[in-house]
């Protein structure tokens, strides 16, 4: 385990190649995404001993929505089954569930297991696990540009107000800490779209292997990376 002293406060990942994975395999997609829900609980367990205060976890993005109807479905029930099986845990975990997306686009029956495993766990303090369903950040840039258009037309706001840090408190993230190191699997170059706003200056740490295949020690060894890096903001 790596040195405590210099861990990220808040962590991204883009869970990425569990198609890719099952295929090698010779396995149906879908055995791909149930196995990378294992990489789920080992991840929530190595931040909980690191101390790792926030994981965002992208796990199905609004480009999503294209996939064949019956794998969306099947995704959707494997997510049902996660939040059902997960619960308990989390609570003798002491993680908080939240999420950001357009959550409204997601099944009922779904949402209806989101919102309850969130409410049970609303009051846990150790780890804020953060699924990003439904999401997209072009998306969530333009409809904080909207709100404060909207504002701004109805005079609570002219365009002098308008910061960097005003413009933040319209995002979905508006309470969560921008991610200090983002996390790719697969080893794909690009940030596909998520959290464009609030990774400005994550630091990124690349795998090859694909999402089923990380593991605890994997995240150990991103964190032991970013604790070598240095920081500079912009700066010097």
């Amino acid at each position: 385990m790596p040195d405590t002293s210099n861990v990220p406060r808040h962590v991204a990942i883009i869970m990425d190649g569990n198609g890719r994975w099952a295929k090698e395999r010779g396995l149906p997609r879908l055995e791909g995404h149930r196995a990378g829900a294992e990489s789920v609980r080992e991840c929530v367990e190595a931040c909980k001993q690191l101390g790792i205060e926030y994981l965002t976890l992208y796990a199905f993005s609004s480009e999503n929505w294209s996939r064949p109807p019956a794998e969306v479905s099947a995704l959707m029930t494997l997510l049902e089954r996660f939040l059902d099986q997960k619960a308990n845990e989390m609570m003798k975990q002491d993680v908080k569930l939240t999420a950001i997306g357009h959550l409204e686009r997601l099944p009922e029956k779904t949402r209806a297991k989101l919102s309850k495993a969130m409410e049970r766990t609303a009051n846990n303090q150790s780890l804020t696990l953060v699924l990003a369903l439904s999401y997209g950040s072009r998306e969530e840039i333009t409809e904080a540009a909207r709100s404060l258009v909207k504002d701004a037309v109805e005079g609570r706001l002219v365009p002098g107000d308008v910061t960097a840090e005003l413009f933040a408190t319209r995002l979905y993230t508006h309470d969560i800490p921008d991610p200090d190191l983002m996390i790719r699997t697969s080893g794909e170059m690009r940030v596909s779209n998520f959290l464009l706003w609030q990774i400005s200056y994550a630091e990124l740490v690349i795998f090859k292997k694909f999402w089923p295949d990380f593991g605890q020690s994997d995240l150990f060894e991103a964190v032991e990376e970013y604790s070598r890096r240095h920081r500079r903001f912009g700066g010097l």
